[in-house]
């Protein structure tokens, strides 16, 4: 087993306790990693709060520093893939791809402007409007991308000034430990701090009296929990929770041309992606053609350990969320759901599925109206286009959604419709660092990437100078 470390104060520390980590290809205990206590974590709060004045001070350093970390991502995208296929379960060449993007990320806010913005300058005064950071972050990350959410926080929060408690899934928390354990070499000490541990760590983390803003991606049900946490010192929040992405085919939508978009859309990731198409409406003419492509697509699929050469999904991240999914799809078949691919979990060590598609099903059923975010997709008949709209629409999620057609006007006629975050047309998932992501109604407050993004980790603060 490798020895993994906590990052404090630039430093590795090791704890008295651990926990292990599962690998899910096979469901056995890979690795163990550090449980903060919770002195550690009042050091790691108190070294992020010393680091703090230097740090936001010097803004072409802050610069270097990301460009920095992300020469490091890219230098070492294999070796810290690596980690991420072990804990996370994805094959290493996508392992290895998140890594990469890390880097792409970073050197994207990196080069990201802090406007100043100059609203009078006249004989009276000169007044303007300022970006300042707002002090230390607390960032919690979910499993499914343990690295690359990490960066969407660490990235913008950094470069506006900020310093960072970060805490990764515990599911998760190897290729965290390592990015604190890289950027050692290029962060000032107490700029990123790393700290790992159950759910008890981040109840911790959230009502800490350091931070002035905690940034969440997770759960629904446990984002709601961050935010009541944050109220009674109003923390500032960004919250990133979950989604259940509808697609619509119109009505002349080609089956043959949309069905790798959409089952690469669905399936991603092994559909452990929040944004993820998750319930797919389709017109009644077209229902049979929509099944079949997308049925034979998840049948040819290929699924085994991320390690193992063309794998392309591997095994579900954990084992309550392999039974989950289990339990979705029973539910689903047991309601008269069929199954056109898949339908039950894959025999033998680890949490492997077979990559599921699910026709003869309408809302009302929990795969359709619940997130299940796994490899099982529902595909749901409509004759008439507005209830499809009404249908997609009538849930608490809001992040994103797509629309496809050949008529691409019409298409996004319809997308803009859709009541989300993101509507895409003829396209999913085409997430990119300049463009802003986040979510209506329960999928989240606020938004990550972009300079939005970057503007959630600052105060704004007006400097008014009189020339009286």
């Amino acid at each position: 087993m490798t020895d993994f470390t906590m990052t404090i104060d630039g430093q590795a520390v090791q704890t008295t306790g651990t926990f292990g980590v599962v690998n899910p290809a096979t469901g056995e205990v890979a690795e163990q990693a550090p449980d903060a206590s919770r002195e550690q974590l009042d050091q790691a709060m108190a070294a992020a709060a010393a680091a703090l004045p230097e740090w936001r001070r010097d803004e072409p350093a802050r610069r270097k520093a990301l460009q920095a970390a992300a020469d490091l991502m890219f230098a070492r995208s294999e070796e810290i893939g690596r980690i991420l296929t072990l804990e996370q379960g994805k094959p290493l060449g996508d392992a290895t791809m998140e890594v990469i993007g890390a880097g792409v990320w970073l050197k994207y806010f990196a080069d990201l402007e802090l406007p100043r913005e100059v609203i009078q300058d006249d004989d009276a005064a000169f007044v303007e409007v300022v970006r300042r950071p707002m002090g230390v972050v607390a960032a919690i990350t979910p499993w499914n991308y343990p690295l690359l959410l990490a960066i969407w926080k660490l990235a913008p929060a950094l470069l506006a000034g900020n310093t960072m408690v970060l805490k990764p899934s515990p599911f998760t928390p190897l290729s965290s430990l390592k990015l604190g354990e890289v950027l050692r070499e290029v962060l000032p000490p107490g700029v990123l701090n790393v700290v790992t541990g159950g759910d008890g760590l981040g109840a911790w983390m959230t009502s800490h009296d350091v931070p002035r803003k905690i940034s969440f991606t997770g759960s629904v049900a446990t984002g709601k929990r961050v935010a009541a946490a944050a109220a009674p010192d109003l923390k500032r929040v960004t919250l990133e929770l979950g989604g259940n992405d509808p697609a619509i085919l119109l009505d002349d939508a080609d089956p043959a041309a949309v069905a790798d978009k959409l089952f690469g859309a669905a399936f991603m990731n092994n559909g452990q992606v929040c944004s993820a198409i998750k319930r797919v409406y389709v017109p009644e003419s077209l229902y049979g053609d929509v099944v079949e492509a997308l049925a034979a697509k998840a049948s040819a699929a290929k699924v085994g350990d991320g390690f193992a050469e063309g794998v392309q999904f591997g095994p579900v991240n954990n084992k309550p969320q392999y039974e989950r999914v289990s339990e979705l799809v029973a539910d689903a078949l047991a309601g008269g759901a069929r199954a056109a691919a898949g339908g039950k979990p894959i025999d033998g060590p680890g949490y492997f599925f077979e990559p599921t598609i699910l026709a003869d099903i309408s809302d009302g059923a929990r795969i359709v109206d619940e997130e299940q975010f796994g490899p099982a997709l529902p595909i749901v008949k409509y004759n008439d286009l507005e209830e499809a709209i009404s249908r997609a629409n009538g849930t608490h999620f809001g992040l994103s959604g797509s629309v496809w057609g050949t008529d691409a006007e019409r298409a996004s006629e319809v997308a803009a419709r859709l009541e989300c975050g993101t509507a895409w047309v003829n396209t999913h998932l085409a997430l990119a660092p300049h463009q802003p992501f986040g979510g209506f109604k329960w999928s989240g407050v606020g938004v990550e990437n972009g300079p939005w993004g970057l503007y959630g980790f600052t105060e704004l603060q007006v400097v008014h100078r009189s020339k009286a």
